[in-house]
């Protein structure tokens, strides 16, 4: 068996993470990763304390939101969000390091992930959100999808 590469290896974490998901439309996993060192990790559901979504309760499926839109109609955060709220708890900071998600940011979170000093966004899939995109490119954030480049 070969030895993955940093990518890879930190991808695959990224993806066990997301196992830990309590939503129930997609599982995210996010890492945030220094000097090729965990820093935190984050997967999306709801926040500690409330009750996770079912088929009976998610807002997004009672209302009919459409994926990528209305992100607040959501009683979970983001991978993103939760990893980044995981480091301040913990006194990391996160300031020039990369993080993996098993799928690329939304506008919201890239807008957090930009204001956190991530200097680079390492992703297993693309996630359609034009704005997210034009507001990577216009950060300067290093922005890379594992799946298009296999």
């Amino acid at each position: 068996m070969a030895r993955p590469d940093w990518d890879d290896y930190f991808m695959k974490i990224a993806e066990d993470v997301a196992t830990r998901s309590t939503c129930i439309r997609r599982s995210v996993g996010a890492i945030i990763v220094k000097d090729k060192r965990i820093l935190s990790t984050g997967y999306n559901g709801a926040p500690a304390n409330i009750a996770h979504c079912t088929e009976e309760t998610c807002l997004r499926t009672m209302y009919n939101v459409p994926s990528g839109e209305r992100h607040e109609l959501c009683r979970g955060l983001h991978a993103e969000q939760n990893a980044i709220i995981q480091a301040a708890l913990h006194g990391a900071s996160i300031k020039d390091a990369t993080v993996y998600i098993t799928h690329q940011p939304c506008s919201i979170c890239t807008k957090m992930l930009i204001n956190s000093g991530i200097k680079k966004i390492i992703c297993r899939s693309a996630y359609n959100d034009r704005f997210a995109a034009e507001l990577i490119a216009e950060s300067g954030i290093t922005l890379i999808i594992l799946d298009e480049n296999r």
